[in-house]
């Protein structure tokens, strides 16, 4: 794009060149006697007099030299396109609006009442439920705020979109994983996502500014949205008596029979009374201060998803302005140099894989494990590496036409095919060196890493063909498709799975490690002989028998399950039978 320059760049036309005076004095103005003059007109410009082309009057209608102008006849002319010397500075451009005014949302359409009662009820199932723990309790305390948000969304006009239905099918999917699984680092995961991909809902966002920092809309949100509640219920303070009485008084009858006829029936009936007594919530003086905090956080949550569907910050008008391009060589030399290392640590890759492993470790003097281990964590970094050098390629790249994109397409293509080998190297490795010392927590996840790291270099190569438009929201996805099947599959059950396989094959098995697991590994730890089971269950038995009885709404069914297993066939071994087989003994994971 050019910058618009008023004309005053522009080249004059050929025919004022050859204009003549209207007068038939010289076009040269004389210099005082005795002075050349300081800087004489070049061959073939046009007089400093002459008229413009197509206007011949207009030299004639100017003073002649000698006549009285009111100045002295050497004063030099100012063309009337440079400001004078003495004039006023010309105009400044407009300066560039910053980024926080850039993405200030629109104004927030009033609260509606049905909002005001769903945060309401996400702050009271946040205190209710969220106490004890987390499970199916998570996902009835966000339910409200989902139909806070979208109550407000629809007040503002606001339409869901194909994409948005997908974040919000997605979120909700991710808050059930703490429903299933016991172990709290996948569940941790599905929160963080679910968070990620409730943003995505609210605000709309398809760039990259958007996709990162549409979380961090949340926090503007809380502070905004709390003025905003509170207006609304200013606003709705004018309502009378006879709209809200009924409905109180209607409350207050419903809970009345309900505790009367309640009492009743579980005095009446103790299996009632026990199915009643697990189903209510146990609101204790002693829990007061935990379930206000848990109130309060439960309502703030819902104000900001409200307040964020209502008018939410705009982040995709952020721009970030491209690299200077550079040539050819000067962008294709570093990366054919590196798509070359690439290719030959590829083709030795695929000799090893063919040729054996045997020779590799005569020749290098590492074991079969060490070989496996030192070279898996090199190879992550390298995935990590390949794809920032990617990024900063295609924001320096040539794009002077269609020529360079494609040259750009076949440079970057190859780099990623050979970068999806070195990932397929990298599993390989972990999966010798699984083999040699067993599956951990770590070693599982930084195999999925590898795992979705490799889809997104697969999402790059496609966007290279198919366009990048759709390629923020692609890699979001996937990110949260990744850690919604990393929750289903179970890594705790799926590490217990591994080892217990392991035990079958050689007998070597780590009974330290099976204590810091959780609820998830039992039903796998189970098929264990005695008294290897017993002392493989024996910390997670510790912990469920001192968690004591858990309400259900605070209980994963990975930890049903787990209860029923040890409740048919308890724990047999003593401490001191399992302390000599090594099974509180400690070790350290990498």
């Amino acid at each position: 794009m050019s910058e618009n320059t008023g004309g005053a760049d522009e080249a004059r036309p050929e025919a004022a060149a050859d204009a003549e005076p209207a007068t038939g004095d010289s076009p040269a103005r004389p210099a005082p006697a005795g002075n050349p003059p300081a800087h004489p007109a070049p061959a073939g410009s046009p007089p400093a007099d002459a008229a413009p082309a197509g206007n011949p009057s207009a030299g004639a209608a100017g003073p002649q030299q000698g006549a009285h102008t009111g100045r002295p006849a050497w004063q030099p002319q100012h063309h009337p396109q440079q400001p004078r010397p003495w004039g006023p500075p010309p105009p400044r451009p407009p300066a560039k609006p910053s980024w926080a005014t850039v993405v200030r949302p629109a104004e927030a359409a009033p609260v509606r009442t049905a909002t005001l009662v769903a945060v309401l009820a996400s702050g009271l199932a946040a205190a209710l439920l969220l106490a004890d723990g987390m499970g199916p309790g998570l996902l009835l305390a966000v339910l409200p705020a989902v139909v806070a948000a979208y109550v407000a969304a629809r007040a503002a006009g606001r339409t869901a979109r194909p994409w948005t239905l997908a974040w919000v099918i997605g979120c909700i999917a991710l808050l059930a994983i703490p429903a299933l699984r016991d172990s709290a680092w996948p569940s941790t995961l599905a929160i963080l996502a679910a968070l990620l991909l409730g943003a995505l809902a609210l605000h709309g966002s398809r760039t990259w500014p958007g996709v990162f920092l549409s979380p961090f809309g949340f926090l503007d949100s809380t502070v905004s949205g709390v003025g905003w509640v509170l207006k609304g219920l200013r606003s709705h303070g004018g309502v009378g008596k006879d709209r809200w009485l009924p409905v109180a008084k209607a409350a207050a009858v419903a809970v009345a029979l309900l505790v009367l006829f309640g009492a009743l029936f579980a005095s009446a009936d103790a299996a009632f009374a026990d199915l009643l007594g697990g189903l209510i919530p146990d609101v204790s003086v002693e829990g007061g201060p935990i379930r206000f905090m848990l109130f309060v956080l439960g309502v703030v949550i819902a104000i900001a998803a409200a307040r964020t569907a209502a008018a939410p910050l705009r982040w995709d008008r952020i721009r970030t302005a491209p690299g200077k391009p550079r040539s050819r060589v000067e962008w294709a030399l570093p990366l054919i140099v590196l798509n070359l290392l690439f290719a030959g640590f590829n083709a030795v890759q695929l000799a090893v894989l063919f040729g054996g492993y045997d020779k590799v470790l005569e020749s290098t003097g590492l074991t079969y494990a060490e070989y496996a281990r030192q070279g898996f964590w090199q190879l992550l970094w390298a995935t990590l590496l390949t794809l920032a050098v990617i990024a900063l390629a295609l924001r320096w790249a040539p794009r002077s036409g269609a020529g360079d994109r494609r040259f750009v397409r076949i440079v970057l293509g190859i780099l990623c095919a050979l970068t999806l080998v070195v990932v397929a190297a990298a599993l390989r490795r972990m999966d010798l060196y699984v083999d040699a010392y067993g599956l951990t927590r770590l070693r599982v996840s930084v195999a999925a890493m590898e795992l979705w790291l490799g889809l997104v270099i697969v999402l790059i190569m496609a966007a290279g063909v198919f366009g990048a438009r759709w390629l923020p929201r692609a890699v979001a996805g996937s990110a949260a498709a990744a850690v919604l099947a990393f929750g289903l599959l179970s890594p705790d059950g799926m590490v217990a799975e591994r080892n217990v396989a392991r035990f079958d094959k050689d007998r070597k098995i780590d009974l330290a490690y099976f204590q810091s697991l959780s609820a998830d590994a039992v039903p796998a730890l189970d098929r264990l002989p005695e008294p290897q089971r017993s002392c493989a269950l024996y910390g997670i038995n510790d912990d469920m028998s001192g968690a004591g009885d858990v309400p259900w709404y605070a209980l994963s069914m990975g930890e049903y399950r787990a209860r029923q297993i040890l409740r048919e066939r308890p724990v047999t071994v003593s401490y001191e039978e399992c302390s000599r087989m090594g099974a509180f003994g400690s070790r350290v994971e990498y």
